[in-house]
This record gives structure tokens, C-alpha cells and sequence, in this order.
């Protein structure tokens, strides 16, 4: 070809090639939008509503095994308004959370936030969940006379991403004012314990969550305001309309009653929070989920465990009490049935260690049943749980019937669809159904329980 006919050729070529370039780049990249586009009926068909919140006495976290929190007890009641499971996804600070919630990681942040478009247009806000204003926190000792003149040329520590920020950089340039302003990942109340313990001298928080501190924090000056009353939302992608719509429905059902009950529940029994923030059981002032700890680490090594499943497991048996004993006769911190604390070797079911033993032999005894047919640990530790709740002969029935159906035996999934249908004559009558009726979706949902009660001590309590 032509030298001067080619120099065009390859132009047009190389135009071609950048344009189709882009217009794929711009397909992917609306392509991987849409994976996030997800609506209620997405959010149903996937089984659970994940949601982003904080790690605090206010929010979520653990007291004796229980999950508790004011935005936990409120996201527990909006997923049983939508028939659906609730994930937790503990955000390190709101910033992470907004990640999260545009890489489609959660569904909702249910943190106090302010309706503003500083995080982008792909951002919608729910109707207001309640409202806050904010104080300036130091030491009475240092702080006798507290004006914001008083400050001098101070540092005020805040919590990074919050709205805290703003507020105070609107007050320093109002007033022409030298403090300075110092944000950080931490929570608003590991700050105030910081100012407690005089590591730093100011901070920001919510007036409802200083006063309940300044309750146990007797030096404590938090009379100075930042803001005024704000109302305060939560967050959505706005590919979210109908579970916007279904959340705001939800909260204008919920603000007559249920979402001020709540409130003083977690804001207005500040010496009950004391206790439960301070307890070496707390998340928030421990690192321990209950006194039996140590036996129970000793015994997930047994099993080769994540002693928090193991934790998971007797709490959802007994809450660590090692005199329960249900209606069917199980007794003991694992509720071990009579026939199996015999097997096992249990002459006490009072004495937590050999309750503890009994169970950890019961649950090695269901790993080896289920070890040839379900390789996979994490698959088999489902079958192992529905078997602990159901017995096993009940899950292996499921197990046939899968087999029957052509349908994965190795997969939980599909095994715990058969078990939820033993309640059926057409499955529980089949002829490969060994051990007859049974209430499967029981077990399926004492499976998922635990499974959740562990994530949360996975995201709560360190390893």
C-alpha cells in the first residue's frame, strides 16, 4: 500500500480504537454500577439486608453474648417489616461506611448523618430518624469559665468523616479564633474517655451520648454547644426507590412509639450503660464474651474451631448458664439431651467443663459424619450445627433427598432447602426418608442464627 494512503488508514484506525476503547471502558464501568443497582425485591430474593454500623454502646456491639445497640434493635425490627435476615458490617468511621455502601457491600448506613450532597448525587437520604445537636467536651478543671475564647490556641480532636468538622470550622472562622482541629479514625466515645483520662483536651459528640458519659465521667464539662437541635437520616444508593419507600415507611410507623421507647432504653439508663460498657464481658469494655472463655477456646481447639463459632454455639444453647435445662430435658451449657450426656461421658451436665467436654466429643462425633461426604469446612460446619439442633438423621434425610433431586450434596444450600420441606407429606413421606417429620426450617434458621452470632464475634470480640 500507498506510504501516503496508509498514514490515513492508521489514523482512522487508531480514532476507531480509542473510541471503541472508551465506549467499552464506559460499558464496563455501567456494567459493574449495575451490580450495585439492587432494589428490595433483589434484596428479598438474596435473603438479607445488609447494613453498616458503628461499633458503640449507642449503636451495636456485644453484653454477655447478647448483640445489643440502638441502631441494632432498630435494623432487627425494619428486616422483620421486610422478611428478610439482617448482616451487621461494622464501619471502622462513616467514610468506610460510604465506601462500602457505593461498592454494594451494605444496603443501608444506619449511622446519624446529615442530608447533604457532599458524598455525591448517587446518595439518597430516608426521612428523619431523629435529631441531635452536638457540645464541645473537655475537663471541668480546665474548663471553669468554658467560652469558645477560653480554647486559645487548643486542639480539638474529632471523629474523622463526621459532621463535627464543618461546625467547628464555621465557629474558629466566625469568631476569628486560633484553636485547631484534629480528626482522627476513633469513635466519639473512645474520645471522651480520652478526655476523661486527660490524653487530649477537647472533643465533639452527640449531646444525648456526653451526657450519658458526664453521668459516670463526673469531671466532665460538656455545657458548651457546637450546634443547635439537627435532624439526622440514614443513608441509601438512590437505585434503592422501593426500599427507600419500605425504610420510610417503616420509620413513620415506628416514631410514635417504638423509636422513642428505644431511645430511652439506650440513652436515658445511663448507669445501665455504665455497667454494660465497662464489663470485662462488653465489646466495648473487654475483650472477653463469658467467663468460661478459656474452656471454650480449649475445646474449639479440639475441633480446630474459631472459638467464637464454638462461643456462638453455647450461647445460643444456654446463654452461658450452666443450669439451664429445656423443656425437652437438655441440660448443661451445651443442652445435652440425657442418652447423649451418657455417651459422651457426662455425669454432671451442671459442671460447665464436662458439659463443655460432652459437647465438644458430640461435635467431633458429627465432623467425622460428615467429613466424607462434605469436604469443605465451612460447608460441613452448617451441617454439623443442623445436626447438633435437629439430629443428624433428620439433616442425612435431607441429604437423600438432594441426592434424589440432583441437587449439590455438598452444598448447604441446596441440602437445607430439602430440610426446610420435612414438614411436608411429599418429602417426609418420600421412601429415602429415614427418620420421617421433622420442623427443618427450624434447624435451617438455628443454623443461620448462630452463623450471625458468630460473624458479629468475629467483627466484635478479637481472636
Amino acid at each position: 500500500m500507498d506510504k501516503k494512503k496508509l498514514i490515513p488508514v492508521v489514523l482512522i484506525s487508531s480514532v476507531v480504537l480509542f473510541l471503541g476503547i472508551g465506549y467499552f471502558n464506559d460499558w464496563f464501568l455501567s456494567s459493574s454500577k449495575d451490580l450495585v443497582s439492587l432494589d428490595i425485591e433483589g434484596i428479598r430474593a438474596r435473603g438479607n439486608l445488609r447494613v453498616a454500623v458503628d461499633n458503640s454502646s449507642s449503636s451495636y456491639y456485644i453484653y454477655r453474648g447478647r448483640r445489643m445497640g440502638y441502631e441494632y434493635e432498630l435494623i432487627l425490627d425494619l428486616g422483620e417489616r421486610l422478611g428478610v435476615h439482617v448482616e451487621f458490617v461494622v464501619a471502622n468511621d462513616i467514610e468506610e461506611a460510604f465506601r462500602f455502601l457505593e461498592e454494594g457491600k451494605v444496603d443501608i448506613i444506619a449511622m446519624n448523618l446529615e442530608e447533604n450532597s457532599e458524598h455525591g448525587d448517587w446518595i439518597s437520604f430516608t426521612e428523619t430518624v431523629g435529631s441531635v445537636n452536638t457540645v464541645l467536651i473537655g475537663r471541668k478543671k480546665e474548663a471553669a469559665q468554658l467560652s469558645w475564647d477560653s480554647l486559645g490556641r487548643d486542639s480539638i480532636t474529632v471523629r474523622k468523616g463526621a459532621v463535627y468538622t464543618s461546625y467547628l470550622e464555621e465557629i474558629r472562622d466566625s469568631l476569628d479564633l486560633g484553636f485547631t482541629i484534629v480528626e482522627v479514625p476513633d469513635h466519639e466515645e473512645t474520645l471522651i474517655d480520652q478526655v476523661a483520662d486527660g490524653v487530649i483536651p477537647w472533643t465533639v459528640a452527640e449531646n444525648s451520648v456526653a451526657q450519658t458519659n458526664a453521668t459516670y465521667y463526673e469531671e466532665l464539662n460538656i455545657s458548651l454547644a457546637v450546634s443547635s437541635e439537627s435532624p439526622v437520616t440514614w443513608a441509601l444508593r438512590n437505585t434503592s426507590p422501593q426500599l427507600l419507600n419500605e425504610v420510610n415507611g417503616w420509620l413513620d410507623d415506628k416514631k410514635a412509639r417504638f423509636i422513642p421507647d428505644l431511645y430511652k432504653k439506650y440513652f436515658q439508663s445511663s448507669k445501665n450503660r455504665y455497667y454494660r460498657t465497662n464489663s470485662p464481658y462488653s465489646s466495648l469494655g473487654g475483650n472477653r464474651i463469658s467467663e468460661y472463655d478459656e474452656m471454650i477456646q480449649n475445646g474449639a481447639k479440639e475441633l480446630g474451631w474459631d472459638w467464637r463459632l464454638l462461643a456462638a454455639l453455647v450461647y445460643k444453647e444456654s446463654g452461658f448458664d450452666t443450669t439451664a435445662v429445656s423443656y425437652a430435658g437438655a441440660q448443661g451449657l451445651l443442652q445435652l439431651m440425657p442418652v447423649t450426656l451418657e455417651r459422651f461421658g457426662v455425669s454432671n451436665a451442671n459442671d460447665p467443663g464436662e458439659s463443655l467436654r460432652g459437647g465438644v466429643k458430640y461435635l467431633m462425633y458429627l465432623d467425622k459424619f460428615w467429613l466424607e461426604r462434605v469436604p469443605d469446612t465451612n460447608e460441613r460446619i452448617q451441617f454439623i450445627l443442623a445436626s447438633y439442633n435437629i439430629g443428624q438423621g433428620h439433616v442425612e434425610d435431607a441429604w437423600r433427598l438432594a441426592l434424589k433431586y440432583g441437587k449439590n450434596t455438598q452444598s448447604w444450600k441446596d441440602v437445607s432447602y430439602f430440610l426446610n420441606l420435612k414438614s411436608d407429606p411429599k418429602y417426609y413421606r418420600d421412601p429415602v426418608v429415614k427418620s420421617g417429620y421433622a420442623k427443618g426450617h427450624i434447624a435451617v434458621n438455628y443454623t443461620r442464627e448462630v452463623l450471625g452470632l458468630f460473624h458479629s464475634y468475629k467483627a466484635l470480640v478479637a481472636p
